[in-house]
C-alpha cells in the first residue's frame, strides 16, 4: 500500500516570501507605513480573495512560527547585552501596570458583559502577555472549551491587526519619541509579530526597543502559567499540576535571542556583516506577517460574537492607555 505523499513546506514559504517582496518594495516606498504592516494587508486580502490550498498550509504556518522566532534571533545579533538587560529592566514597572489593568478590566467587563470565566481569563492573559502564545500556554492548565479558545484567539488577533495599523499613525500624531514608542508597542501590543511590525514601521530605533521590551514582557507568561497552575492543582486537591510543562511552555526563542546578544557583544559577529543580519531579519519578520495574514480567515473572525470583542477592545483600551499614563508620570516620553 503506497504511504500518504508528505505535505511541502515549499509551495506555502513561497507564496508568503513572494508576496513579502512585494509588500518590502512598496514598504521601501511608502516608508510611513512599511514593508510587515503591508506584508500583513495583502496576505490578508489574498486570504480574501481566495484560500490558499491545503499544500500552501504547511509553509504557511511554518513561516508564521518558525520564520518569526529566526527573525528575532536575527534582531538579537545587532543589539548588545548592556542594552538589553538596561531595556529589559527599564520595562518592568510600566508592564507590570498593563498586566494589572489588563487582568482588572477582563474580570470587570467579563462579569459586566456576562461573558465566562475561562473567556475573560483567556483574552485577559493574551492581551496581557503575548497574544496567542499566551492562550497557548494557559490552555492545558485552565482546560476551556474548543470554542472559547477560538473566541479568545480570534478576538486577540483582530486587535494584533487594528495596533499594526494604528499603533504607528497615533505615535506620530501624539510626537512619541523612538524610545517611548517603543515602549508603549512593547508593553502594550499584544503577539511579538505585531510588537515588531509596529515598532520597525514607526523607526528602527522604535523597533529596537520594542522587540527587547515584548520579549521581556513574554517571559512572564512562566510566573503566570506556574500561578495557574498552583490554583488549579488547590482546586483540584492533588499535588502537581497534571501534564503541566515549564518545558513546553517556555519561549526558547528568546534565549538564543540573548545568546545572539552576547556573540555580538563579545565581537565574535563582524560588523560588516550586522547590516546584512538585520536587512535579513527585516525581510523574515515580513514574511512571518505576511504568513499570519494568509493563515487568517476575517470570516470567521467575525462569527465570534459581539460580546468577546467588546471584552478584547475593552481589555486593549485599558492596557494602552495605562502604558501611556505611566510612562508619561515618569517622564519616560
Amino acid at each position: 500500500m503506497r504511504e500518504p505523499r508528505r505535505q511541502s513546506l515549499w509551495p506555502g514559504l513561497f507564496l508568503a516570501s513572494a508576496i513579502a517582496l512585494v509588500a518590502l518594495v512598496l514598504g521601501n516606498a511608502v516608508p510611513i507605513i512599511g514593508g510587515p504592516v503591508i506584508g500583513i494587508v495583502l496576505g490578508l486580502a489574498v486570504r480574501s480573495t481566495f484560500s490558499p490550498g491545503v499544500r500552501f498550509e504547511l509553509g504557511i504556518k511554518f513561516a508564521s512560527k518558525q520564520v518569526l522566532q529566526w527573525s528575532i534571533i536575527a534582531l538579537g545579533a545587532g543589539l548588545s547585552l548592556s542594552q538589553v538587560a538596561r531595556t529589559g529592566a527599564t520595562s518592568l514597572g510600566v508592564t507590570a501596570v498593563t498586566i494589572t489593568a489588563a487582568g482588572l478590566s477582563a474580570w470587570g467587563l467579563g462579569r459586566l458583559l456576562q461573558l465566562q470565566g475561562r473567556l475573560n481569563l483567556l483574552i485577559g492573559v493574551g492581551t496581557a502577555i503575548c497574544g496567542g502564545s499566551a492562550i497557548a500556554a494557559v490552555t492545558p492548565i485552565i482546560k476551556p472549551d474548543e470554542h472559547e479558545t477560538a473566541f479568545a484567539i480570534s478576538t486577540i488577533f483582530l486587535f494584533n491587526v487594528v495596533a499594526v495599523l494604528l499603533f504607528p499613525l497615533l505615535g506620530h500624531v501624539l510626537h512619541l519619541s523612538d524610545l517611548g514608542f517603543g515602549m508603549w508597542a512593547g508593553t502594550a501590543i499584544n503577539d511579538t509579530s505585531s510588537v515588531v511590525a509596529a515598532g520597525y514601521s514607526y523607526s528602527k530605533a522604535a523597533g529596537d526597543y520594542a522587540t527587547i521590551v515584548k520579549l521581556t514582557r513574554a517571559t512572564l507568561i512562566i510566573p503566570i502559567c506556574l500561578i495557574l497552575a498552583g490554583i488549579a492543582a488547590y482546586r483540584a486537591k492533588r499535588n502537581g499540576s497534571g501534564n503541566f510543562s515549564l518545558a513546553r511552555i517556555f519561549p526558547w526563542f528568546i534565549l538564543w535571542f540573548v545568546v545572539a546578544s552576547a556573540l555580538r557583544t563579545a565581537g565574535l559577529i563582524p560588523s560588516a556583516l550586522q547590516p546584512v543580519i538585520h536587512q535579513a531579519a527585516e525581510f523574515m519578520i515580513i514574511v512571518a506577517l505576511t504568513s499570519i495574514g494568509l493563515s487568517s480567515d476575517l470570516r470567521r473572525m467575525a462569527a465570534t460574537g459581539v460580546r468577546p470583542i467588546l471584552l478584547g477592545l475593552g481589555v486593549w483600551v485599558a492596557v494602552s492607555v495605562s502604558s501611556l499614563v505611566v510612562q508619561f508620570a515618569m517622564g519616560q516620553i
